[in-house]
């Protein structure tokens, strides 16, 4: 019998590891990136890290594609055929950013507000408005400004923190967990763990979406509202626990601007000669 050549059951997977945080969603999953003879080989989940525990999703084992693909840009490329024909030329950075330079020279000089532009959602975007603010134009926007940085802000001012990077709800305590509209694909390993955390210990989940799908198929309770009344749904919950009087005022009072009277003409809060916000007293009723 003819001696078989031994198959390595065990190869090297990778020369070192580098521990970072996935980019491939809003949830900022904790990684370890094997690299192997100065590339990526292979990603999988920290078990260390608090946000997943080692949980990664298709998605973020994918990420190996960022630096992979034989389709990612390595230099810049000039439109050399009709628009839509995909016919690029590869240059230089000198020439693109002489190029850039030539576009927006005139522009600057002339009127820097004529000037519009949107950065998609990469890991750039919080140097959007240094860059637009230097170059003088108030006309430019970031994906974070239409999508994660009003929830970021949002979650801040009620519940203290957000998803993500900013915190997590109390999976521990929380009897009660509402969940509006969020996109399954988007923090999914973090709710995921977190809903598993509420569904053991009994907790209520009440799902609102238009569609129920993902983590409103799991909800106690799904509210399958009309697209866009998200804000009459929110309005008339509030209308009806003031009803009942089961508002925490004194919570109102000292960390948020609830107490603070609004001039409807201007929309802005009503001040003092001196400045002062006008508040109103909850003792008396006077300012």
């Amino acid at each position: 019998m003819m001696n078989q050549p031994r198959i390595d059951t065990s190869p090297r997977v990778s020369d070192e590891i580098r521990k970072t945080t996935c980019y491939m969603c809003a949830c900022r999953c904790g990684i370890n990136v094997h690299m192997k003879d100065g590339r990526v080989a292979y990603i999988e989940g920290n078990r260390d890290h608090p946000v997943n525990k080692g949980v990664l999703c298709a998605k973020g084992s994918a990420g190996i594609m960022q630096v992979n693909a034989p389709s990612r840009l390595r230099a810049p490329l000039r439109r050399v055929g009709p628009r839509g024909s995909g016919r690029f030329q590869e240059i230089s950075w000198d020439e693109a950013l002489g190029l850039a330079k030539d576009w927006l020279t005139p522009i600057r000089k002339n009127d820097p507000s004529k000037l519009a532009f949107f950065t998609g959602r990469d890991q750039s975007q919080s140097f959007t408005s240094f860059w637009a603010q230097a170059f003088g134009t108030p006309n430019y926007a970031a994906h974070g400004g239409f999508c994660s940085v009003n929830m970021a802000a949002a979650g801040i001012y009620t519940m203290g923190g957000a998803f993500w990077e900013f915190g997590q709800p109390d999976w521990d305590r929380a009897k009660l967990f509402m969940l509006f509209g969020v996109a399954e694909d988007h923090d999914s390993n973090p709710i995921k763990m977190g809903i598993g955390k509420l569904k053991a210990r009994g907790a209520r989940i009440i799902g609102v979406n238009p569609i129920r799908s993902g983590y409103n198929a799991v909800a106690d309770e799904w509210l399958g509202i009309t697209p866009g009344t998200d804000g009459l749904l929110i309005l008339a919950l509030v209308h009806c626990l003031m009803t009942a009087g089961r508002i925490d005022l004194d919570y109102l009072a000292r960390y948020t601007d609830a107490p603070l009277l609004v001039d409807e003409q201007t929309g802005l809060f009503l001040r003092d000669q001196d400045g002062r916000a006008l508040v109103i007293d909850r003792a008396t009723g006077g300012l």
